[in-house]
């Protein structure tokens, strides 16, 4: 497969803020094909189509990792370092794909923002409506906020350990969310400062 050739776990690992453009190149691919061939679907399609092009680089890593807790004897503290370079380039992966869907939310059509991200905006307005749906104090919000994520930390514990590919899914899926708000809150900007200057066509694009 030509785009799990682009990255190797050893350079992954030497130059961890590759693993960005690798992101952007993953999701924006994933977009892409998911309009092309699975539209009416490609809310979830996209994800499932960046999961499948990051799973070989991930697992491929994963095995690394493990041949250095057999073969090292060094004492824990070293190790922890040493796994932190894999974790680093994962970071700097998932915020690949948060930049590379909040740019195709902001600058697609509406009509194909419906679509594309259909299931990841109703999800946000599902967590709104548990937050707003109560007397939203402080205390309320931040429980909301920190059972929410505790939850997904659950998931991606269980889908880690029931599929090799879980957690990788979970953090794009978080990634597809997250991008959709960022966009969503981006995008309503655009259109208002759009249309406090005058500019018709771009208030009306967005």
């Amino acid at each position: 497969m030509v785009l799990e050739s682009l990255m190797n776990p050893l350079k992954a690992e030497k130059h961890p803020k590759e693993m960005f453009f690798i992101g952007l190149i993953y999701a924006s691919v994933a977009v892409f094909l998911s309009i092309w061939i699975f539209k009416d679907y490609s809310s979830l399609v996209m994800v499932f189509l960046t999961v499948t092009a990051a799973v070989p680089i991930m697992y491929r890593t994963m095995r690394y990792e493990e041949k250095k807790d057999l073969k090292s004897n060094e004492e824990e503290a070293f190790l922890l370092r040493e796994h932190w370079y894999a974790l680093s380039f994962f970071v700097y992966m998932f915020i690949g794909f948060v930049i590379a869907f909040t740019l195709w939310y902001i600058f697609l059509p509406p009509s194909m923002v419906n679509i594309v991200f259909n299931v990841q905006t109703r999800t946000i307005e599902a967590i709104n409506a548990q937050i707003t749906g109560n007397a939203a104090s402080l205390a309320h919000t931040f429980s909301q906020i920190f059972f929410n994520n505790i939850k997904v930390l659950l998931f991606s514990l269980f889908f880690a350990f029931f599929y090799g590919a879980g957690a990788i899914f979970i953090l794009t899926w978080n990634a597809s969310v997250i991008s959709a708000a960022v966009g969503n809150f981006i995008r309503t900007n655009l259109a208002l400062t759009a249309k406090s200057v005058g500019l018709v066509r771009v208030w009306d694009y967005f």
